[in-house]
């Protein structure tokens, strides 16, 4: 039975080995970044409801974990943002009640911090890893695009609220877009929220992949070291280091790399870091799956970036 709501295991730069749980339909989101490697949001909206069915992503989870799998996270991610599913507390009681030797992470854009019933929901996460990229309202419109419903003052409200409910090991994401959310104002004001939030550390990230929008440019490596300076315990991402954990990858390979381009632009070097494999190989699969599959191309900065469209 092939997984239509998991994904990987893959070795993320931050999280290890991950498998991945995708709770939300393509590109349905509470913003419309910028700088999104998945696109522009076709469903903008902060509705709760239950995306996709939770019984089913339960079901899947039972047959994958059969085999003992040696994972360093269970993540909540994908192409859309995790809360606004209205069944993500049940799939995360499921792992936590049947599968306790598993850590689960939630990435998520924090946007709904300020409802009680998501807080609820992600109160038994171990690793909560949300995102802040402005510091008022009006670098909140230009760079995340949310729903017309949010403002940035619900953000605010939901600074607050995560820190006294949240119990569990939060790392705090700043993705920095020149031009946008670099100037000393908003990152003074973006340091402030932070420390409200108390996470472990703060995360400092950039472009890498192509963006929605292709005016955003990523932060050089000066950039992103005085940004660290407003934050405290700022770490700057880095890419992922391949360690001897190439059992979990050789498993599937194929269903892998098809499940990886589906869900962001990939660049071969990408690939051969995630799945710990010889360029040969790597390009032998993207032969085969550009005849099975609409295999697209888009030239970045590193290099040409593969991906399949996703099916909406």
């Amino acid at each position: 039975m092939k997984s239509k709501y998991l994904f990987g295991p893959v070795l993320s730069r931050r999280l290890g080995i991950s498998l991945g749980i995708d709770l939300i339909p393509y590109k349905t989101c509470s913003l419309n970044c910028v700088y999104c490697e998945c696109g522009i949001t076709d469903n903008l909206t902060i509705e709760l409801k239950e995306y996709v069915p939770v019984d089913v992503v339960i079901e899947e989870l039972k047959i994958k974990l059969s085999d003992k799998p040696k994972l360093d996270y269970i993540t909540f991610a994908g192409s859309g943002e995790p809360t606004l599913n209205s069944g993500l507390g049940k799939v995360v009681d499921f792992i936590k009640n049947n599968y306790p030797q598993y850590k689960t992470a939630l990435l998520t854009n924090g946007t709904l911090f300020y409802l009680d019933s998501v807080l609820e929901q992600i109160k038994n996460i171990d690793l909560l890893i949300p995102s802040l990229d402005a510091g008022s309202e009006e670098v909140f419109q230009k760079l995340n695009r949310p729903a017309g419903q949010l403002d940035f003052e619900k953000i605010i409200t939901g600074a607050k609220k995560i820190r006294d409910y949240f119990k569990g090991e939060m790392w705090l994401e700043v993705f920095l877009v020149p031009g946008l959310n670099d100037s000393r104002k908003e990152l003074e004001a973006m340091s402030a929220i932070a420390k409200i939030m108390k996470p472990s550390h703060v995360q400092i990230n950039s472009l890498d992949r192509p963006p929605a929008e292709s005016w955003v440019e990523a932060a050089n490596a000066v950039q992103l070291e005085d940004v660290a300076q407003y934050f405290d315990n700022a770490k700057i991402i880095g890419k992922a280091k391949v360690e001897q954990k190439e059992y979990e990858f050789k498993k599937n390979l194929l269903e892998k790399i098809i499940a990886t381009l589906k869900r962001r632009p990939v660049t071969v070097e990408d690939l051969i870091s995630i799945f710990s494999v010889r360029k040969v190989e790597i390009l032998k699969y993207l032969g085969k799956i550009e005849i099975d599959h609409n295999l697209e191309k888009e030239e970045g900065k590193r290099g040409i970036f593969y991906f399949i469209r996703n099916n909406k």
